[in-house]
């Protein structure tokens, strides 16, 4: 019989925990388990939004607060992906309260056993697999007009009563397709049936697995979006729905342009029952019909302000991008050994008109959310490489450029195609470029990102790993990626002196990293101490404000040569 992948994330603050159960899984004929540890609880939402999993093992003490409330939390960032406690109580203790709070399955850790947790596993796998599947078909009922307006008002009803149990916002977004009597006209109801069934196939592509889709009308969607307390999410949620519309629709070989009109109301801002939302959604969504094409409006108008100027933000950046309105700071790195300046890592600024030099904090989130980061991360490569091969024009050969590549980087499927193109263009040294990555860019899709990374390292460019000691670091990123260089997250060298844990895992980062034959780079150094302790340690190379802060490229350039002077004076 044929194994299929089983991808467990475990929830637990021991590492012995994970490699037991981790051995406990292995060896068993019907499914080979893939498990990524996860120590922090802050890093837990990055890692399923990031990655697939289907099986979460968790230990109710890896939270400290409400166990009930972590379940819920789990429930709707792992897109209700099954979860298997593993508690210190005897199962008749914590069973029934953690089954009812969300849990899957409850097993004592005391007795959990390689075959108790094998049959664990396999079990919850096997009934969400098969819940998945009446899903589709009720999504296809759904699409199809089976599902009628009753069904769709006792799920909102239920979808409110969650949502005033766990205090959040919900909203319901009511679609509603544009001069559709013209598509039966012409096509006939069948087929304008058939267009209503793959426009919500393609909008089921871009959901959540928490949000329903149903069809209320012939030429009506409602979609309702759970849990959305950050009026940013229900601003990507409802521009991946517009997104999703703007190509054509092939029906019985015609391609069909659709626009739609999108109204959108807020639980409990704009009404607490059914009725009235759907009423205030069809009232935001009439408003959307004033403009042409595809657009929406929100009823609750600060929601709408925030989503607003959310927009207006993505907006002026892809502005900045054209106008050139986007500038490069560079930070130098350190040799520990010699004293000289090994490479410089290139840190994007923002020259807004009227706003002046804006931070990249405040606006590469919307960059990441809009997708404007993947053309913001090329420009920033073809910049670095114009300045890589000007440095050595100006006496500064051997100067490595390092750029941080987003995770948003790997969406795009001409990733190597267009490094490639730039690199081969600016006619430079390839061995002079560094790309600095994080797990998290390697988590929507490990074999492409690793077929990247290898591609590009045939063409002479490391690869450094950032943040290294955070999150879910995993070794396997190190052994089987070909990174070169790893950087010591700049909250451990800050906290030198403070805690003994810092210390220790900066001792344990430095000589992991070059038994593998990797190079060390260390963050965030701002005081003689830190300096000292990581030179006694043999880290490789230092950056912080101790040496300089990031800066323009002129002032790098006196920087060198202020360097360059020191570094001429007899001792």
């Amino acid at each position: 019989m044929q194994s299929d992948n089983l991808r467990i994330l475990v929830l637990t603050g021991e590492q012995t925990d994970f490699l037991r159960y981790g051995a406990m899984l292995h060896g068993h004929g019907d499914f080979v388990p893939e498990l990524t540890w996860c120590p922090d609880p802050d890093d837990v939402g990055d890692l399923l939004i990031n990655a697939h999993f289907d099986v979460l093992l968790w230990e109710p003490t890896f939270h400290a607060g409400s166990e009930g409330g972590f379940l819920q939390y789990l429930a709707v960032a792992g897109n209700e992906k099954p979860v298997i406690a593993i508690g210190g109580g005897l199962e008749d203790e914590l069973a029934e309260g953690l089954l009812a709070g969300g849990a899957a399955d409850y097993l004592c850790k005391g007795r959990v056993d390689r075959w108790s947790l094998a049959r664990a596993v396999r079990c919850v796998w096997f009934r969400q697999q098969l819940e998945d599947s009446a899903g589709g078909q009720l999504g296809r009922e759904v699409a199809s007009g089976f599902i009628n307006r009753n069904l769709f008002f006792d799920r909102l009803q239920q979808a409110i009563l969650r949502a005033e149990r766990g205090n959040h916002r919900l909203a319901l977004i009511h679609i509603n397709l544009d001069d559709f009597r013209t598509v039966n006209e012409s096509l006939g109801y069948r087929q304008g049936d058939e267009l209503v069934l793959r426009l919500a196939e393609r909008l089921r592509q871009v959901m959540r697995r928490v949000d329903s889709l149903m069809r209320i009308g012939g030429d009506e969607l409602a979609v309702i979006a759970e849990n959305v307390d950050d009026s940013l999410d229900l601003s990507q949620i409802v521009r991946k729905l517009v997104s999703a519309m703007s190509d054509p629709v092939t029906v019985a070989g015609n391609r069909v342009g659709v626009t739609a009109s999108l109204g959108v109301a807020t639980f409990p801002e704009a009404g607490d029952t059914p009725e009235t939302l759907l009423r205030r959604a069809n009232r935001a969504m009439f408003e959307a019909k004033r403009d042409s094409g595809t657009s929406y409006r929100f009823y609750n108008r600060q929601l709408h302000i925030s989503a607003g100027h959310q927009l207006k933000l993505e907006g002026d950046l892809r502005n900045a991008l054209r106008s050139g309105e986007l500038e490069l700071y560079y930070q130098p790195r350190i040799d520990l050994v010699t004293g000289e300046v090994r490479g410089v890592e290139c840190l994007i600024r923002w020259n807004h008109p009227t706003r002046g030099l804006v931070m990249p904090d405040e606006f590469i989130p919307a960059a990441e959310r809009s997708g404007l980061i993947v053309p913001i991360g090329y420009w920033v490569i073809e910049q670095a490489c114009a300045r890589l091969q000007e440095s050595a024009d100006l006496g500064f050969p051997g100067l490595v450029f390092a750029v941080n590549l987003s995770f948003r980087q790997f969406h795009d499927r001409k990733m190597t195609e267009t490094i490639f193109r730039i690199i081969f263009n600016a006619n430079v040294d390839t061995s002079l470029l560094e790309l600095e990555l994080t797990e998290t860019a390697m988590m929507h899709d490990p074999d492409y990102a690793q077929r990247c990374l290898r591609e590009l390292s045939q063409l002479g460019i490391s690869f450094a790993l950032d943040d290294f000691g955070t999150g879910y670091s995993s070794l396997t990123n190190l052994q089987h990626l070909p990174i070169s260089l790893v950087k010591i997250d700049k909250s451990f060298v800050q906290a030198l002196g403070e805690t003994g844990d810092s210390e220790h895992i900066i001792r344990a980062i430095i000589s992991l990293a070059h038994s593998l034959q990797m190079s060390v780079v260390a963050e965030g150094v701002e005081t003689e101490g830190q300096l000292a302790f990581l030179r006694d340690q043999h880290c490789d190379e230092v950056q912080g404000y101790y040496y300089a802060r990031p800066m323009p490229w002129p002032a790098l350039l006196d920087f060198l040569q202020d360097r360059n002077r020191l570094a001429c004076l007899p001792e």
